[in-house]
């Protein structure tokens, strides 16, 4: 076994090589950044692993993560990878049955639960979880009065474990040295889109692989930051939190909570950031707020400066010299408006920055470039281990999700399916191989991504081949590249494009509360609630302007004539959307039949009741009237 062959085996060879003298991984707790070191991080593994190994734990066995992003994540991962285990990632903010089917059907018998909130939702659903032996609570907070025989704490398995360490010292070097590459190292669930999640079996060689081929694109150093704050079950903070961290040495933090992150980002200032679509959109959603709010001098340096900045990234992204002259317009920029802005979201140190797990706008990605924000499209999926298909850093473009990375290899299908096969591409789905035979058919993992590979190699993304749309008349468009067009702006947050075997398109949209909420408070005009607010008169004519915007730069064909506001936000807890926010169509579509029939019939005010449930439980039935806008170009 060489040292590059398991998790397990890079994490001892860190170890060895830093000790005490390198931090691996750092957390903000109570206001302040606490540092673990190469050999603490080895030693914590130790520790978790050997206490597992004394309850029972043997290889093959599963062990689900139920918590936010804190070291103790990792501890359990890569414990449980050691005694030859699969780690199953569940996200923290899951209903209670997408978590026992999940700890179901991956045969899980130990849930670690970050908190007493995860812990109480094993306990609820305990007896409907035949294999479960232990429930490992990682902060014991509030719980001083729990007595059920199922819970045990994660500190006490530690100690369970150092005092195995210490009468078989060397027990765990030879547990690592026999895990396999091939073994499966997780177990990670597809976002569910079109049906349960498939749990998607990844290897270590997968793993190695794909940290190897980002790094061969990307070069990291062992002195870079990264602040891993999108939760771990999502296989893309699992490529660079994870596999190419401890590939290449470099530190790991977690911030405080979730409410912190901006703050901890902006204070560690991160070499390395991965970040979806809707992160990004959410910053030029608050650039666009403050500059709208500011005094009128900035204002107006802001619409002069801004420029500068698109005509830089277009020298850039058409591969042109700027002449000295521009060269001296952005020197003066990036000090006069860039800097500020790049040093308030603390973009400033970055050298490698990404987007994935769905296509970004255009028009956000132009924006960012113009700041000097050099951010990469970054396209894969769990069954690909994450990235498989990058931009390069001189070699950007917006049509496209880059080239393939190292050592995968990509085709097209007759009928226009992305193929893919090499060393990342999983090794089946979990109990299921009907689904295994059906993705990897001919030697292949079939994407189910409609595409086309350019002559330059680069890929250029379509949809998914299932939500590929076709109007009466025949013409096709792609929703997805139109909703993204219309979250660029600030008073949108989602939008669900439909038009299936209809005259035209038509649109869902979901206001953003806070945003539209300010417009509307500047505007003297009362509300109460979201509904309230987003049936307003004033702001179905605000949201036809923005649409009307967006449809000045779509083709004929793609225009959007009429649209709904929707009464209330998309939520991944009423399952309309996937964890990683991507829309459930099919769902949506059934649940808001009356307004698409609305958008396609002569009606311009439509009555509708629905039941809204909170976090908390509690549910109520709603009735409001939703309004049919027809919407017109722009003067």
């Amino acid at each position: 076994m060489t040292e590059y062959q398991t998790l397990p085996a890079l994490l001892k060879r860190n170890a060895d090589r830093y000790g005490d003298t390198r931090v691996a991984i750092r957390e903000k707790e109570f206001g302040i950044w606490q540092s673990v070191t190469w050999k603490g991080y080895y030693e914590n593994v130790r520790d978790f692993a050997l206490g597992l190994h004394c309850l029972g734990f043997k290889r093959g066995d599963k062990l689900s993560y139920m918590g936010d992003n804190r070291p103790e994540g990792l501890y359990s991962e890569l414990g449980v990878q050691s005694l030859g285990g699969a780690i199953v990632g569940i996200y923290p903010d899951s209903h209670l049955d997408q978590v026992e089917y999940i700890i179901n059907h991956s045969d899980s018998i130990f849930v670690v639960a970050g908190d007493q909130e995860q812990a109480d939702k094993v306990l609820e659903i305990k007896e409907r979880c035949p294999n479960l032996k232990k429930v490992i609570v990682d902060d014991p907070k509030g719980m001083r009065h729990y007595d059920d025989p199922l819970l045990v704490y994660f500190k006490d398995i530690q100690k369970m474990g150092r005092e195995l360490a210490e009468k078989e010292p060397h027990l765990f070097e030879e547990m690592i040295e026999k895990v396999s590459p091939d073994d499966v190292g997780m177990i990670n669930y597809t976002s569910g889109t079109t049906g349960l999640p498939k749990g998607s079996m990844i290897t270590h060689k997968n793993m190695i692989s794909v940290a190897k081929a980002q790094d061969l694109v990307d070069s990291a150093s062992d002195r870079f930051e990264y602040v891993s704050f999108l939760p771990l079950p999502w296989i893309g903070e699992q490529e660079f939190g994870v596999y190419w961290a401890l590939y290449k040495a470099f530190t790991v933090n977690f911030p405080e909570k979730v409410e912190t992150v901006q703050e901890n980002i902006r204070e560690i200032g991160p070499h390395i950031m991965l970040a979806p679509p809707r992160i990004w959109e959410k910053m030029c959603s608050e650039i666009q707020v403050k500059i709208q709010d500011a005094v009128w001098i900035k204002r107006l340096a802001y619409r002069i400066i801004l420029p500068v900045g698109y005509k830089i990234a277009d020298f850039k992204l058409q591969k042109g010299e700027p002449s000295l002259g521009w060269k001296l317009l952005n020197w003066i920029a990036y000090f006069m408006l860039f800097r500020a802005l790049k040093n308030y979201f603390g973009l400033t140190r970055l050298r490698h920055v990404y987007t994935g797990g769905a296509p970004l706008g255009p028009e956000i990605f132009n924006m960012f470039q113009a700041l000097g924000v050099n951010i990469k499209q970054a396209y894969g999926m769990t069954e690909q281990t994450a990235a498989s298909i990058i931009h390069r850093t001189d070699d950007i473009r917006l049509d496209t999700v880059g080239m393939p990375l190292p050592g995968i290899e990509f085709k097209i299908s007759d009928s226009g399916e992305l193929l893919s096969r090499g060393d990342t591409i999983f090794k089946g789905y979990y109990k299921n191989p009907e689904a295994t035979k059906e993705a990897l058919r001919g030697g292949w993992f079939h994407s189910g991504d409609a595409a086309l590979i350019d002559d330059d190699g680069h890929v250029i993304i379509i949809d998914r081949m299932s939500d590929v749309m076709k109007l009466t008349d025949g013409s096709r468009f792609s929703p997805q590249l139109i909703e993204n067009k219309l979250k660029f702006s600030p008073f949108i947050t989602d939008a669900v494009v439909v038009g299936q075997e209809r005259p035209f398109i038509g649109a869902m949209i979901a206001i953003d509360m806070g945003n539209v909420g300010k417009w509307a408070e500047n505007n003297q005009i009362p509300y109460t609630t979201f509904t309230d607010l987003s049936q307003k008169e004033e702001v179905y004519d605000l949201i036809a302007e923005e649409v009307a915007k967006t449809n000045e730069s779509l083709p004929k064909v793609a225009k959007i004539k009429k649209f709904v506001l929707l009464y209330k936000e998309l939520d991944a807890d009423d399952d309309e959307l996937t964890r990683t926010r991507k829309v459930r169509r099919k769902l949506v579509a059934e649940r808001y039949k009356d307004l698409i029939d609305a958008l396609y019939g002569d009606q311009e005010e439509l009555e509708v009741e629905a039941d809204i449930r909170y976090r908390d439980g509690k549910a109520f039935r709603m009735k409001t009237r939703v309004k049919v806008k027809q919407v017109e170009p722009l003067e």
